[in-house]
């Protein structure tokens, strides 16, 4: 008996992806019926490349359709293990890019996260050139952004990007479903160089313990990928406190509004007033449990106005970055997360007396006859150093100055 599947999006005006059917039999060899648009330059290629898929898959016979847009090898790989994985979902064979050194690093827990670029995890055309446009954070959505049916393949293609493409100085991030689903993303997520991973719709600490332990397990020796939980509902902003201490590897607290105004039965406005309270809960939750607070994204991309406002009033708020669902929105999440002139001022001096209290061996900190605390200290050394490593400042600003 003939079994198929198949994987990848079709119609004529596919780029940079390819639609793979596949259709596995118990003999006659295998069999590659390829229509791609660069078939002259690289039709040679593509089936030297299937066919070393199907020998790391185990498949012997088979019939393999392939309409091909320009797709790159790592995601004809993924359409093609995708398809196999439809056609014989008791197969625990996977074909594993290889993973570039560069993406085995783990991140900081507190490194900047001014923002975060969503990019649909079926959409392989809208990773290859993320990292050009340098967000704090790249996210691989596989939640919201990808179709129901769309999810088993959107999790090949994902790992595969994570392990393939040059992502650049942006933490690589995955967005995982929500449940048992979100736990079924994680063989695909940990250990193919994700940094964090992103929670939805978080209602309670166990749910975020139960993804920290699955991927502590899958990480084995290594470090694990850092959490941010996202509060999305009335029930999950009210356990804020909780969500935010419920494990080590919890690095930030999110919220997403558009759900949140949704479940309280309020419209999402311009102003933010209905949201007010829960934006202030989840940045006193994180500042408690001593993660970092995000905003949530700004969802009109032709409102760089509105967004520059909203991503100011976030940094007044207390949050430390915001959400972006389009590059566009990247430059002015940066300048609205940056210092002031005054506010830069202020953190040299601090910088420069906490400088000369440690040279002089003093555990206190002062300007003039004014002690400074050790959380302003860290806010000031933070400033500054965003402001050197976004170019606001130069590195050589104490010789500088002097």
């Amino acid at each position: 008996m003939t079994r198929s599947g198949a994987a990848g999006p079709g119609g004529s005006e596919v780029r940079a992806d390819a639609r793979i059917r596949v259709e596995l039999k118990k003999s006659g060899g295998r069999m590659i019926e390829l229509t791609s648009k660069v078939e002259s330059l690289y039709g040679a290629a593509i089936r030297q490349q299937l066919d070393e898929g199907c020998e790391a898959l185990g498949v012997e016979h088979v019939v393999i359709t392939v309409v091909d847009g320009g797709a790159l090898p790592f995601v004809l790989a993924a359409r093609l293990e995708a398809a196999v994985r439809a056609a014989d979902p008791a197969t625990d064979r996977s074909w594993l890019p290889q993973l570039r050194k560069e993406n085995t690093a783990p991140s900081e827990k507190d490194r900047f996260r001014r923002s975060r670029l969503y990019l649909p995890g079926s959409s392989p055309k809208l990773m290859i050139n993320a990292a050009l446009h340098r967000p704090d954070g790249v996210i691989l959505d596989l939640e919201d952004s990808v179709a129901e049916a769309g999810k088993p393949a959107a999790r090949v293609l994902v790992r595969n990007a994570l392990r393939f493409l040059d992502w650049g100085p942006s933490e690589r991030m995955v967005r995982i479903n929500q449940g048992e689903a979100g736990l079924a993303d994680l063989p695909f997520v940990v250990g193919h160089g994700t940094q964090m991973i992103l929670i939805p719709k978080v209602e309670s600490a166990a749910e975020v313990a139960a993804v920290a332990e699955e991927a502590a397990r899958l990480a084995g020796d290594a470090q694990p990928p850092w959490l941010m939980p996202i509060l999305e509902s009335a029930r999950g902003v009210g356990e804020a406190p909780a969500i935010a201490a419920a494990h080590s590897t919890v690095a930030a607290l999110t919220i997403g509004l558009e759900d949140y105004t949704a479940d309280i039965g309020a419209a999402r406005t311009a102003e933010g007033r209905e949201s007010l309270w829960a934006r202030s809960q989840v940045v006193a939750a994180a500042r408690a449990a001593g993660v970092q607070p995000i905003d949530s994204v700004h969802s009109d991309v032709g409102d760089s106005a509105g967004l520059l406002a909203a991503a100011r009033e976030a940094r007044s708020l207390g949050f430390e970055g915001k959400g972006c669902i389009h590059p566009r929105q990247i430059a002015v999440v940066h300048e609205a997360f940056a210092a002031t002139e005054d506010e830069l001022a202020h953190a040299k001096k601090v910088v420069r007396a906490y400088d000369a209290a440690v040279a002089e061996g003093k555990g206190v900190v002062s300007i003039g006859t004014k002690m400074i605390d050790p959380p302003v200290v860290k806010r000031a050394q933070r400033a500054v150093d965003l402001a050197v490593r976004s170019g606001q400042l130069d590195a050589a600003w104490r010789e500088n100055d002097a």
